[in-house]
């Protein structure tokens, strides 16, 4: 019965998704994030993406996954979960050459692939990718099957297992619901940055670099035609919007 009843809740949810807001109890809104501009639609001139050069990414530092969570309000109201419960739109990883011994650290989010298996595995269309490039989730229409979850060769994605409050208006989050790295999509459509590369900026590590691979003259396709980059899982031809020097 309660299967039953958290479905037709997710029906009525998607029914009603072009409003600007839905009330889910009293007190509680949840917010259709636009994800573009209101009179533009997203364009295929443009692919959005990320570069990371792995050589300038200190080991100790976490500045990317404190100003995404800042930004994008996940983590801090989890605290009673558990580590493995607990969602993840970016993290630090550490590579270890078993060889040689050398240690690389790098942040890993969504890699925004071309050709994205989450979007080819969800049944209800919840997993997208825009014209852009970007891949986000429609939290109106996810029915938290998690196909996509292990679909995903970079395990990028979280579940939410608990209810969850003072959420952001630009990032609404649901119980019951799969999430991951936006690129941060309200910044991109306000012509801005995501939080994880100006937090990199910022601090003067200068490891991340943003912007449209699909012009030459950007900072980011500049810095690939001059260095080169790679892809994680290069061998699975997915063609993916985060590229990584120094591996």
């Amino acid at each position: 019965m309660k299967q039953d009843t958290d479905m037709n809740r997710r029906r009525f949810l998607g029914q009603t998704a072009g409003v600007a807001g839905l009330t889910i109890v009293p007190g509680v809104m949840l917010y259709e994030v636009q994800a573009r501009p209101a009179d533009q639609a997203a364009s295929s001139s443009v692919r959005w993406g990320m570069l990371i050069d792995t050589r300038q990414c200190d080991t100790g530092c976490t500045d990317c996954v404190t100003a995404c969570k800042t930004e994008n309000g996940w983590g801090s109201t989890e605290t009673k979960s558990s580590p493995e419960q607990q969602a993840q739109w970016i993290r630090k990883v550490k590579l270890t050459d078993k060889q040689t011994g050398h240690v690389q650290s790098l942040p890993l989010m969504c890699q925004h692939c071309e050709t994205p298996p989450c979007v080819d595995v969800c049944p209800t269309g919840a997993s997208m990718k825009r014209a852009d490039g970007i891949v986000l989730v429609d939290k109106h229409i996810c029915i938290g099957c998690r196909y996509c979850m292990m679909a995903c060769p970079y395990k990028a994605r979280s579940f939410i297992h608990e209810p969850l409050t003072d959420q952001k208006p630009h990032a609404p989050r649901g119980v019951g619901t799969v999430e991951s790295c936006t690129l941060c999509v309200h910044r991109i459509d306000k012509d801005g940055t995501p939080a994880c590369v100006e937090a990199c900026n910022a601090e003067g590590h200068k490891a991340m670099y943003f912007g449209n691979l699909n012009d030459p003259d950007s900072d980011i396709s500049k810095h690939l035609k001059q260095h080169g980059g790679e892809q994680i899982r290069a061998d699975l031809g997915l063609n993916t919007g985060v590229r990584y020097q120094g591996l």
